[in-house]
């Protein structure tokens, strides 16, 4: 089991006093699948994807990755789970302005320890950036920075990869191109996929699908 979380609970201050946004989560995936995470704006899905990417931590409950368990951990410790366990793939990308593309791809990758050339090569042949690997990300369409995005998560060979709405900001047929790509990657690695996502085309591409509606998965 590369992820398990058991009875998580997050609130955020409010002018009342504290809003309950997760109210008793439990989740689990194993290696490789891949599952959908869906529901209503505001329903709390990034919240979920940040908690169980260490990004946060929850009020009550529990997270475990890879065995290990980061609902107890400090900041370094669940800074470096990120960069040997799980990544996420934002959907602004976040890549490093003053890195070309390949020093992007090979970042994260870099900070586990893991760094394969040959490995973050292949994925930027797959991926179609052999051409601008010397290239900035701000010469880089939006559909080619996600591609960088991809890229850069999977070279570091992580267990899970975390999506936050990772076709939102593309046309339909470079949002399709760019899915097919992930998911291939995604079932070559052995990575299991968590993608959260308004998108009835990308969310019927998952083995599985959780509804998150208020505060509760179905």
């Amino acid at each position: 089991m590369v992820l398990d979380v058991r009875d998580l609970q997050k609130s955020f201050p409010g002018a009342e006093g504290d809003v309950p946004v997760l109210r008793g989560i439990d989740l689990s995936m194993r290696e490789g699948e891949t599952l959908a995470l869906t529901g209503e704006s505001g329903s709390g899905k990034s919240t979920l994807l940040h908690l169980i990417g260490g990004l946060d931590t929850p009020d009550a409950g529990r997270i475990r990755l890879a065995g290990q368990d980061i609902t107890g951990m400090n900041d370094a410790a669940r800074a470096a789970l990120r960069r040997s366990v799980v990544s996420v793939i934002f959907q602004q990308f976040n890549l490093i302005p003053s890195l070309t593309v390949g020093a992007n791809i090979a970042f994260q990758a870099r900070l586990a320890g893991r760094l394969d050339p040959a490995h973050a090569d292949r994925l930027a042949n797959v991926l179609g950036l052999s051409a601008h690997l010397d290239k900035y990300p701000e010469a880089l369409s939006g559909g080619q920075q996600q591609r960088v995005a991809i890229a850069r998560t999977l070279a570091a060979r992580p267990q899970l990869v975390l999506a936050d709405e990772p076709t939102g900001n593309l046309d339909e047929a470079t949002a399709a191109n760019v899915l097919d790509q992930m998911l291939a990657l995604v079932t070559e690695t052995g990575a299991a996929l968590l993608v959260v996502t308004h998108s009835e085309t990308l969310a019927s591409r998952m083995e599985r699908r959780a509804h998150l509606s208020r505060g509760r998965l179905a």
